[in-house]
C-alpha cells in the first residue's frame, strides 16, 4: 500500500472533530426553535397575559434547586473506585486516574458539608450564627 493512501485517516479525524460539534449546535437550535414556535402559537390564542409567565416557566429547563455537592461527591468517589479497580486488573494508568477522580469526589463531598446549599440548611446556618 502506498503511504499517500493513509493521509485520509487524519483528515477524516479532523473533519469528525469539526462536524460533530456543529451538528450538535444545529440540532439544539432546531429543538429550541420548535419550542419557541409552540409558545408563539399558544400566545396567539391566549387572552390572559398572566398565563404567559406561567407558560414560560413550564418551558424553562433550568434547575431551580442548587447543586448538591455531597451527592455529586459520592458519585465521583464511586466512579474513582471503579476506575481504580479496573486499573488494578487491566492497566496501571487507570489506577492513577481512579485515585484522582476519587480524591476529587472526596473534596467535592467535603465542600458540600462546608457550604450549605438548600434553603433549610442556609436558614439553620444563619440562625446558628445569630445565636452566637
Amino acid at each position: 500500500m502506498n503511504p499517500e493512501q493513509f493521509i485520509i485517516i487524519p483528515i477524516l479525524g479532523i473533519l469528525a472533530g469539526i462536524i460533530i460539534p456543529i451538528s450538535v449546535f444545529i440540532w439544539q437550535y432546531y429543538d429550541q426553535k420548535s419550542k419557541r414556535e409552540a409558545i408563539l402559537e399558544i400566545v396567539k390564542h391566549l387572552n390572559n397575559p398572566s398565563k404567559l409567565e406561567e407558560l414560560l416557566t413550564i418551558f424553562d429547563e433550568r434547575k431551580k434547586e442548587p447543586i448538591d455537592y455531597r451527592r455529586s461527591g459520592v458519585i465521583s468517589i464511586f466512579i474513582g473506585a471503579g476506575l481504580f479497580t479496573f486499573g488494578y486488573y487491566l492497566t496501571p494508568i487507570l489506577k492513577g486516574v481512579g485515585a484522582l477522580v476519587g480524591l476529587i469526589g472526596v473534596g467535592t463531598m467535603i465542600a458540600g458539608y462546608l457550604y450549605p446549599n438548600t434553603e433549610k440548611e442556609l436558614t439553620e446556618a444563619v440562625n446558628k450564627y445569630e445565636k452566637k
